[in-house]
């Protein structure tokens, strides 16, 4: 099969033939459509320290994915050949003290495909019968389906606080970003801003529903406030930059009382104003990945009922490209401009 390879512990990738994964007696072997390119999948390319802390080369990176189930194990009993599904990226132990509790996102023990054990950017790959999402309805496309993971992202993160009347402030425009501009606007936000240095992102929130975008290169948030009408600070915040600033920035924005959900992850430690969050009576939780699999029947859920929040969440993916020009998909990806960019394995 074609794969995106890394062959060894070195910046860069190949595509190149590699064996089809064998399919274990509780796994699924999946004929991969369509992927996602996904920051983590940067880190793998440029091999940088982030990269070097998570992966053991050689081994095919890629977990946003969609595809056709080709061939089950002899003990997989509830999908089937023919099944269209996206596939929870994170391998749980199933034994832990939070596995055997049910908090089966919070498992010690994970293992990441496309990180830890071999991925989807290629023609096949295997994962556990458990961690498939069959796809039922048709709207649900090959490019959409390909972004389940990020999607699930958001929508963690999203909804980790109740959102009905809610002003909210979400922080970076990427990809994922942008889809909980779309869910929180589906839960019942009443005004939602989202800050960004890129003007191409920001047009893209402002076409998904963001009350205000802000380009905090040259307007502060405080300042932006007012064009929202706002007498308070914002009830929920949404972190999802890593950048140093935006967390502080982010904290001094907030109404006594509000609740900031973090996904973005930081690449060094950041300086807060812990007084500010002991005073005002903040909440921060840390968020990561998705809830297994509670997230997966809401995303299902908004998605098929939804005919707009699934417009405005298929509007993220900006670059569909055959899987063979993978080097202008991750080019795309890195620019920090565009949306999500999704490879097409049909078109090989």
């Amino acid at each position: 099969m074609k794969a995106l390879y890394k062959s060894g512990p070195h910046a860069g990738l190949e595509l190149v033939e590699r064996p089809e994964p064998a399919t274990g007696s509780r796994e699924v072997k999946i004929r991969v459509m369509t992927t996602g390119i996904c920051g983590t999948d940067l880190h793998i390319l440029a091999y940088d320290e982030a990269a070097k802390a998570m992966i053991k080369a050689p081994m095919i990176p890629g977990h946003e994915f969609y595809g056709e189930i080709v061939e089950v194990g002899a003990q997989v009993h509830d999908v089937k050949v023919g099944d269209r599904v996206s596939g929870e990226g994170h391998v749980v132990c199933g034994m832990c003290r939070n596995c055997r509790a049910g908090r089966r996102q919070m498992c010690i023990n994970t293992v990441s495909v496309g990180v830890q054990r071999d991925g989807a950017f290629a023609e096949y790959v295997v994962i556990p019968e458990v961690n498939v999402w069959v796809h039922r309805d048709e709207s649900i496309t090959p490019a959409l389906g390909a972004i389940f993971d990020p999607f699930g992202n958001a929508v963690h993160t999203a909804l980790s606080f109740p959102l009905v009347g809610e002003d909210v402030l979400i922080t970076g425009a990427g990809p994922i970003g942008l889809m909980a501009i779309a869910v929180a606007r589906h839960a019942g936000a009443r005004k939602i801003a989202i800050t960004d240095i890129s003007e191409q992102r920001l047009e893209l929130a402002r076409g998904i529903g963001a009350d205000l975008a802000i380009d905090v290169s040259r307007t502060r948030i405080r300042d932006a406030q007012k064009d929202l009408a706002m007498v308070e600070g914002f009830d929920i915040g949404m972190e999802m930059s890593g950048h140093a600033t935006a967390l502080p920035e982010m904290i001094e924005n907030m109404n006594h009382g509000g609740r900031i959900a973090m996904l973005g992850l930081p690449t060094s430690s950041i300086d807060i104003n812990w007084g500010k969050v002991v005073t005002h009576m903040l909440t921060l939780k840390g968020i990561y990945g998705r809830e297994m699999f509670e997230t997966w029947y809401a995303m299902s859920a908004m998605l098929t009922s939804n005919p707009v929040l699934r417009e405005h969440v298929a509007s993220v993916v900006t670059d569909l490209l055959p899987a063979s020009e993978w080097e202008a998909g991750f080019a795309a990806a890195a620019s920090g401009h565009g949306g999500k960019v999704v490879l097409d394995w049909t078109s090989i």
